[in-house]
């Protein structure tokens, strides 16, 4: 999405430690044009599937799913990183390990909100290590639901999550994918 990678190269920033901080237009200032753009994207790339609901993790993954969700005219569900008196007993969980804050957690979602007979597209931001999409898999599996697709907005494709992903059949489409960021400059595969 030429769109996506013109905004990544102008507004993107390289830190230390392989991180793309796009927080100023994707995951913490969102601009809605650009996110309708990446709805519309991912509803032609999986428009022949009859996806019933889309599912992401909270938090950077929601604005992204919602906007995508319009087009494909489902609800979204997302899967909580905490626990909390107004979440239903009866979860799904799934395992992540989050290399950005070194630590794994628990991503629950109610029973309530997924099903055997639900389509899954899931929605994220970043794939990186493929850490958060295993994680979300792992409550489609457990709900028995089929899992149709998983979109991507930005793949750092040198960390290999992504190649871990697609090595296990998942249907994973990213619409910008990053070879290599050296020197501070983002090169696209």
């Amino acid at each position: 999405m030429e769109l996506l990678k013109k905004r990544i190269i102008e507004d993107g920033r390289v830190l230390e430690g392989e991180v793309l901080k796009v927080d100023n237009f994707l995951n913490h200032q969102l601009d809605i044009s650009l996110l309708n753009e990446i709805g519309k994207e991912f509803k032609e790339i999986f428009k022949d599937l009859k996806i019933t609901k889309i599912l992401t993790a909270e938090v950077s993954g929601i604005a992204i799913a919602a906007i995508a969700a319009q087009y494909f005219n489902v609800p979204v569900v997302f899967a909580k990183k905490t626990e909390s008196k107004n979440l239903d007993k009866e979860t799904f969980e799934g395992s992540v390990y989050s290399y950005t804050k070194e630590k794994h957690y628990k991503i629950r979602v109610s029973k309530r909100y997924i099903s055997s007979e639900d389509k899954i597209l899931i929605i994220d931001d970043f794939l990186a290590h493929g850490e958060a999409i295993l994680g979300l898999k792992e409550i489609v599996d457990e709900a028995q639901a089929e899992l149709m697709g998983v979109g991507v907005v930005i793949e750092k494709g040198f960390q290999k999550g992504g190649d871990k992903l697609r090595q296990m059949n998942l249907n994973v489409h990213s619409l910008a994918s990053i070879k290599e960021m050296v020197d501070g400059k983002i090169i696209f595969e």
